[in-house]
């Protein structure tokens, strides 16, 4: 029984509003409906699939959340085993503009034998987020980094 699609990701914080607008302004996702949890939840969409739900995270979770999804850490901030969460996307020059307008920092790395921009970047609470473009789209950019330059694996 193979796995068929990423469904979604669930990211506690302790400011579910700050993060909630910032994946909306910046990364253009929207607000959509969700299950009444009896607890704090936001599912976020891009197009007709919610990819994203944000609940509150921390020391201060609802009984109700704790019960109906578990916590297993207090964190609320960085990736914790996670590493990042990455998106396919167009747009790499308008995306790139957005960013500078929001003073959202990023770095832009590229990966030539699978067709891959990216510009690496994190969200208020620390999880880092991949932008992945395809490479015809950078024409006029340099990355401060590509696969190709990296040290072949020693282990």
């Amino acid at each position: 029984m193979p796995l068929s699609h990423m469904e979604h990701f669930l990211l506690q914080t302790e400011d579910i509003e700050a993060t909630k607008d910032w994946y909306v302004r910046i990364l253009g996702f929207r607000v959509g409906p969700a299950p009444d949890f009896k607890f704090p939840v936001y599912w976020l969409y891009l197009g007709d699939q919610d990819v994203l739900h944000i609940t509150t995270g921390g020391k201060n979770v609802s009984e109700n959340r704790k019960k109906y999804v578990g916590q297993q850490s207090e964190a609320s901030t960085g990736t914790g085993v996670i590493d990042h969460i990455g998106f396919r996307t167009t747009g790499l020059h308008e995306m790139i503009e957005h960013l500078g307008k929001n003073k959202i920092s990023f770095t832009e790395r590229q990966v030539n034998d699978q067709g891959l921009y990216q510009l690496f970047l994190f969200d208020p609470n620390g999880v880092k987020i991949e932008l992945n473009f395809a490479n015809a789209e950078a024409k006029g950019r340099t990355p401060q980094l590509k696969a190709s330059e990296l040290s072949p694996a020693t282990n």
